[in-house]
């Protein structure tokens, strides 16, 4: 299927992978944090200029956005977000600034892609605001510092502000754009927070009027490229933990640490199905064996072809070369009416997918199984047109057993056996009304088609594609389990019960 496609007019780096299924750390460390930091700053302000009110002027004049989702486990974070940007408000002494959460906003699919809701904002905040700062879930916010950061820029011009990421060579994620000089072109990392002023809103709003959003696919959002102006690195907004040397400095921080809400789940509780083919048999199997296999407690092989070495399944669905969708529905169907009942998690996966099954175990414990969760990587298609969310198939899909009946009992299914299986469950599920869940560890392509900085504030869960590396070497740099692991999990257990 078509993954390099994409792109639209829109802001030179305007915008994927937003909300997320990113670390939490506590809400209320950065609050107290940031109390004495308030104090002390106001104090500061108030004594350089004699302008008392000038802050909370500021301050109404920002409208934050939390690029939340609607799953009960990111929803809850993103409140936990939103009470911690008003706890510091309140600190101020002054009226609270708007803080909006996207999930709320959502009148349909494409609310994430954020353009859709751009003649809202203009609308609504065009005359009474100066900036739409946009976050993510694990964003964390230092108020007085991002006044700060924020008082540099003429208000009144047209400003893209964000931390700057560039590839180091052509992607196929960035459909091999500015192949002569990848890192000419900057993009934001959403992870640091980004923003736009007012003024550039409007005229984005303004400009959809007269060109309305392509039906396109939406791969990688924080890329995607056009002839508005060009993003303004802010050192400010940075990605670096909250309890960094550095973070002194910063307006924004991101905490970079695998969710873990409680126990691992089991590894019982994960069956995981392998899609492959005879003719890979040789070549893609061995690479999983000497991986990620081990990881595993139930893992299945299904194949045009069963060989009782390795061993594969045959479904009795002929071998496709794209799309898969008619093996993806057996594979689903197997799994809900053969394997056991109390096995609550499926995980689709490539031949050529390298996934930790280690931490993925413990992302799961986040999420509710009794709830229809669809979690991978988000991509979307015609999303301004009316199109749908899906979850990219390369990077592994992870299906409740609960999204698996509702799926099936809707009789939705492929329109032929090679259909883009990941594109028709997206629309299957959106036809449902069951949202997809976005988790940035996911991986569709292969390290080294993510700039480094963006990677460097990831505990990764997969990547994808054997094409021009050594998989084993991959897996074991990147995913394999590690003594750090644990401690990274005993260290987050000490400060949930810290709080």
């Amino acid at each position: 299927m078509p993954r390099e496609r994409g792109g639209s007019w829109l802001l030179p780096a305007l915008l994927l992978l937003p909300p997320l299924c990113a670390p939490a750390l506590a809400i209320s460390v950065a609050a107290e944090d940031a109390k004495e930091q308030i104090e002390r700053l106001v104090s500061q302000e108030s004594e350089k200029s004699g302008k008392s009110n000038k802050i909370n002027i500021e301050l109404q004049e920002i409208v934050f956005v939390i690029q939340s989702q609607s799953n009960s486990f990111h929803s809850k974070r993103a409140e936990d977000l939103e009470r911690n940007i008003l706890k510091q408000a309140e600190e101020l002494g002054k009226e609270l600034p708007r803080v909006l959460l996207i999930h709320q906003m959502d009148r349909h699919d494409g609310a994430w892609t954020i353009l859709p809701l751009m003649h809202d904002f203009s609308a609504s905040y065009g005359r009474n605001s100066s900036w739409i700062f946009f976050c993510e879930e694990d964003t964390r916010i230092q108020i007085v510092k991002l006044l700060e950061t924020l008082r540099r820029f003429d208000k009144s011009k047209e400003w893209f502000l964000g931390k700057a990421l560039y590839d180091e060579e052509s992607t196929i994620i960035h459909h091999y754009a500015f192949a002569e000089n990848p890192t000419i072109f900057k993009f934001p990392d959403f992870a640091a927070g980004w923003a736009l002023s007012i003024p550039l809103v409007n005229k984005l709003a303004n400009k959809l009027k007269s060109e309305p959003l392509k039906s396109d696919f939406t791969i990688d959002l924080k890329h995607e490229k056009g002839n508005g102006p060009h993003l303004t690195p802010v050192p400010e907004f940075c990605t670096d933990d909250l309890n960094s040397y550095k973070a002194v400095n910063c307006a924004t921080m991101f905490s970079n640490f695998l969710p873990v809400c409680g126990d691992p789940v089991k590894k019982e509780d994960i069956f995981v199905a392998v899609k492959t083919c005879r003719k890979f048999h040789r070549d893609r199997i061995p690479i999983v064996k000497q991986t990620w296999e081990g990881e595993a407690a139930i893992v299945e092989y299904y194949s045009d072809y069963a060989e009782t070495s390795i061993p594969t399944i045959d479904l009795g669905v002929p071998n496709t070369e794209r799309g898969h969708c008619g093996k993806t529905f057996a594979i689903l169907e197997r799994f809900l009416n053969h394997s056991s009942s109390k096995t609550p998690w499926l995980v689709i996966v490539d031949d050529d997918t390298l996934i930790s099954i280690f931490r993925l175990r413990k992302l799961l414990s986040c999420y509710d199984p009794n709830e229809p969760v669809f979690l991978g990587e988000r991509y979307g298609y015609g999303l301004g047109t009316g199109g749908y969310s899906y979850i990219t198939g390369g990077g592994g899909m992870v299906f409740s057993r609960e999204a698996i009946q509702k799926l099936l009992a809707s009789k939705c299914q492929c329109y032929s056996n090679d259909a883009p299986d990941d594109m028709v469950l997206g629309m299957c599920f959106s036809g449902l009304g069951i949202p997809i869940t976005h988790c940035p560890l996911f991986h569709q392509a292969r390290p080294m088609d993510y700039p480094k900085d963006y990677l460097a504030h990831q505990i990764p869960i997969s990547f994808h594609k054997h094409w021009n590396i050594d998989p084993v070497k991959v897996y074991f740099t990147w995913l394999a389990p590690k003594m750090e692991d644990s401690f990274t999990e005993k260290k987050q257990r000490r400060i949930r019960e810290d709080l």
